[in-house]
């Protein structure tokens, strides 16, 4: 580019008139093309013209091109809550999201939208918002007690502009579900870690507690498949009911039940081959709880030294129901010294058993009690560091170690032979859910 440049200034510096004159021929060539366009344009010019109208339908085009332009949805925030012991109304919607001062107004003075925060914490909301915080439509489902036959169900929507609320008592829906565990440390570690429902696990420790200690008799790889109800409410479990059916193997050896309920008959558990397992005494004043200090002697928390523990502690918050493990009348239900607030109950065959530390007593003296009753709630009152339930096992004025009270009682009568062909389809099917029930700790494994 260098050298092409040094040649074109050269031949200027030589012949600088004949470089000019070609520059000038050149930008006279341009001249005359656009000279030449001139005659061209003015005949264009000359020719005839003619004014041709068409309507064109403006509207209608923008209508459809607006037709084609996807409209936005509008933003609804969909959240659910718990309500817990300490909420409010305010605290309750602010984790939902709502921030309508009408909604919340409404919510606080209708005497139906105003079961949303009263009564006992668990409630289970659901709220629709939009993106301004204003309430759309909510929903709460809630048991009105543990063992109701329906659920309850308050609704508020908006209508004509205003909110109105609904409560209606639904039916449950029953549905059957599955689960698997195996033994590490615990059973009822073992139950935590598959998820399984408390009242759930209370139940199998119960029902297996006679034929196996659940406190020494464990073994590291024992398993346990249990099949068992979820009763839900439009789709949402509100409570679990009853374990249908369970297979628990303990140090190689297999042990089975299935709930039956013959037609207008009283139901209850049995083996496979239709063995009951029905005892005279539960294996546990509480449904669900962990042994804290066993029977025997022991150093002793508040006084310092060692002496004889004539009972079991079970650890359980302030509140816990505790139940009666047989059928008995009330002997003694006040204050004792030490036992704080306790119930004594007096069975049959010189048996009795002993609660105390009680929060409260909701028995009296005289008053017959059936197994699974309350007596009264877990406490700290008395000689108590903390609370729990100090249980006591009698037999003919000698203390006897609780933890052997299911098993000190034998079951009840096989199923009836009038029962036996219906029994059998029940058994095999419970045989086939819990085989598939098996199979979800083999697919966890693998």
């Amino acid at each position: 580019m260098v050298e092409e440049w040094q040649k074109w200034a050269q031949r200027l510096r030589r012949h600088p008139r004949r470089v000019m004159a070609a520059l000038g021929a050149l930008l006279l060539g341009t001249g005359v093309t656009a000279f030449g366009t001139g005659p061209l344009d003015a005949a264009v010019d000359a020719m005839p013209r003619r004014e041709i109208v068409e309507p064109l339908d403006l509207l209608t085009r923008e209508a459809a091109d607006l037709a084609e332009v996807p409209v936005a949805a509008p933003f609804v925030l969909y959240r659910t809550e718990v309500t817990r012991r300490d909420d409010t109304l305010g605290t309750l919607l602010q984790r939902l999201g709502v921030d309508d001062r009408e909604a919340t107004e409404f919510l606080r003075r209708d005497r139906t939208a105003a079961e949303l925060w009263r009564g006992r914490p668990g409630k289970l909301v659901s709220a629709e918002v939009d993106d301004d915080g204003r309430l759309l439509r909510l929903t709460a489902r809630w048991l009105p007690r543990d063992d109701a036959p329906t659920f309850q169900r308050l609704s508020v929507e908006r209508a004509g502009g205003a909110l109105r609320a609904r409560l209606e008592s639904p039916a449950f829906t029953a549905s059957v579900r599955l689960a698997s565990g195996t033994i590490r440390t615990s059973l009822f570690a073992a139950t935590d870690a598959v998820r399984l429902p408390d009242s759930i696990a209370s139940q199998l420790a119960d029902l297996f507690s006679g034929e196996i200690d659940f406190r020494r008799d464990l073994r590291a790889g024992d398993t346990f498949h249990v099949v068992y109800e979820a009763l839900e409410g439009d789709g949402e479990v509100l409570r679990h009911g009853r374990l249908l059916g369970a297979e628990f193997v303990n140090a190689g050896r297999r042990h089975q039940l299935v709930w039956f309920q013959p037609p207008g008959g009283k139901g209850g558990y049995y083996t496979l081959q239709g063995e009951s397992l029905q005892r005279a005494f539960l294996a546990s004043p509480l449904a669900f709880s962990r042994v804290t200090s066993g029977y025997g002697m022991r150093f002793h928390p508040v006084y310092g030294d060692r002496r004889a523990h004539l009972g079991v502690d079970y650890s359980a918050p302030t509140g816990t129901p505790v139940r009666s493990v047989a059928d008995a009348t009330v002997e003694f239900a006040g204050w004792q010294r030490g036992y704080g607030n306790v119930v004594i109950l007096q069975h049959n065959n010189q048996r009795k058993t002993l609660y105390a530390h009680l929060s409260r007593i909701d028995v009296r003296k005289g008053q017959r009690v059936e197994q699974g009753q309350t007596l009264g709630a877990v406490g700290a009152t008395g000689t108590a560091t903390g609370p729990h339930l100090h249980f006591e096992y009698i037999v003919g004025g000698v203390h006897r170690d609780p933890l052997t009270i299911a098993r000190d009682n034998g079951g009840g009568e096989p199923i009836e032979a009038r029962w036996r062909s219906a029994f059998e389809q029940v058994a095999s099917t419970m045989r086939e859910q819990l085989a598939a029930a098996a199979t979800i700790v083999q697919a966890s494994a693998e």
